[in-house]
């Protein structure tokens, strides 16, 4: 399994990458795999208000439909209208091209903080997925 050290992880299998409008969101390698092959994905809307934790859009793969939970609060800024043809870019490269959105987090630098600070490192993540495996 592919855990870039320079990403923050949710324990719901998201990563986050600052990007130039916001922090960029995908899902894991970790999490791809366990889905399967992607065949759909429900893309947030541009504009939409998303907190922390709750469910902001869904990926539908051969074995199921699954929630993707925002790991920050914010605005989403930006999506990765490349899914709409290609689904299978998250499971060909979830931490590049198959990257679902992009939030501005919450104006509260504070709540931002916090929110990241509550992310997991990549040897956080690794932890928790050795659970799982």
């Amino acid at each position: 399994m592919e855990i870039p050290a320079e990403l923050r992880y949710s324990a719901d299998h998201e990563w986050v990458r600052p990007s130039d409008a916001g922090m960029q969101v995908g899902i894991t390698d970790f999490a791809q795999d366990a889905l399967g092959d992607v065949v759909y994905v429900e893309l947030p809307e541009i504009g939409a208000q998303v907190a922390a934790d709750e469910a902001m859009c869904e990926i539908e793969s051969t074995k199921s439909v699954s929630d993707i939970f925002a790991p920050l609060s914010g605005e989403i800024a930006e999506v990765n209208v490349a899914l709409e043809d290609e689904p299978q870019l998250v499971n060909e490269s979830p931490y590049g091209d198959g990257w679902i959105c992009v939030i501005t987090p919450k104006a509260d630098t504070a709540q931002a903080d916090a929110e990241m600070a509550a992310l997991l490192d990549a040897d956080g993540y690794a932890a928790l997925i050795a659970e799982d495996v």
